[in-house]
């Protein structure tokens, strides 16, 4: 199943690892090995790429980002592929993400001159980055015909186990997920609340929303770091979330309830 219907996808910015993952996921089809597992090795990956940072291997490191959006698209890939989507495999995935986002920018404000303050700073921007891509881009797969929902719009309560997975996990993951996303989310759902109205966003929109993407941003990541431009990722994260209300106001302005 996809996540988007036909005439909804767009060119995902953020994606670029999706073709390789869905490689991946599928020489897995047959094996014994689950979406889980798949989640625990793209955290595997990102744990490398943050010692890699702190040992000042900065090529290694861009590629272990790399590697570890592309394993990140597998996971789901996997899910969808095995017929097995589960409600533990999403929310741990989201934790893996913002974990690893923390420690690679404490990595980061490690080896170079970036203060602590401003380095906290970034990465609360690149969440609020991240969850507005997020957001608009759940409200668009909840209302495409026959696109994936297992992520909701509004996730107040915890979710019904799905087949295969265990209801105490489910809510203890949901615990967790809701303590290290719930302000990101209130902030962007109190920026813009009648977003979810919206009949449908246009695809040039979302490719230009999904350069907040966390693959796109892990990317930028990638980059910066083997050129050296270490010192300029913590202050270029902080200028980028001021794009937030510039992709809000054309929703507001463009796309009208």
């Amino acid at each position: 199943m996809s996540k988007l219907a036909a005439e909804d996808k767009f060119l995902d910015l953020s994606d670029y690892g999706r073709p390789i993952g869905k490689w991946f996921a599928n020489r897995l089809k047959n094996t014994r090995f689950t979406p889980i597992h798949v989640t625990l090795l793209f955290g595997t990956s990102g744990l490398t790429a943050f010692y890699c940072i702190l040992q000042n291997h900065y090529f290694l490191a861009g590629f272990f980002i790399i590697l570890k959006s592309i394993i990140d698209a597998a996971d789901g890939e996997l899910a969808r592929i095995k017929k097995t989507p589960s409600y533990t495999g999403r929310y741990l995935d989201s934790v893996f993400d913002i974990v690893l986002n923390f420690m690679f920018l404490m990595a980061i404000c490690h080896v170079s001159k970036t203060s602590f303050w401003m380095t906290l700073l970034a990465f609360i921007g690149i969440q609020l980055q991240g969850t507005l891509y997020n957001y608009y881009y759940v409200i668009l797969r909840n209302k495409s015909v026959g696109g994936d929902s297992t992520s909701k719009i509004f996730e107040y309560k915890s979710p019904r186990a799905l087949t295969g997975e265990s209801q105490k996990s489910v809510d203890i993951l949901f615990g967790i997920y809701t303590v290290v996303y719930g302000t990101f989310d209130k902030i962007i759902h109190t920026l813009d609340s009648d977003a979810y109205k919206v009949k449908t966003f246009p695809n040039w929109f979302m490719t230009l929303l999904s350069i907040y993407g966390l693959g796109f941003q892990l990317l930028i990541i990638a980059v910066m770091l083997p050129m050296n431009w270490i010192e300029y990722i913590v202050p270029f994260f902080i200028v980028y979330t001021l794009l937030i209300f510039v992709l809000i106001g054309i929703r507001k302005t463009i796309f009208k309830v």
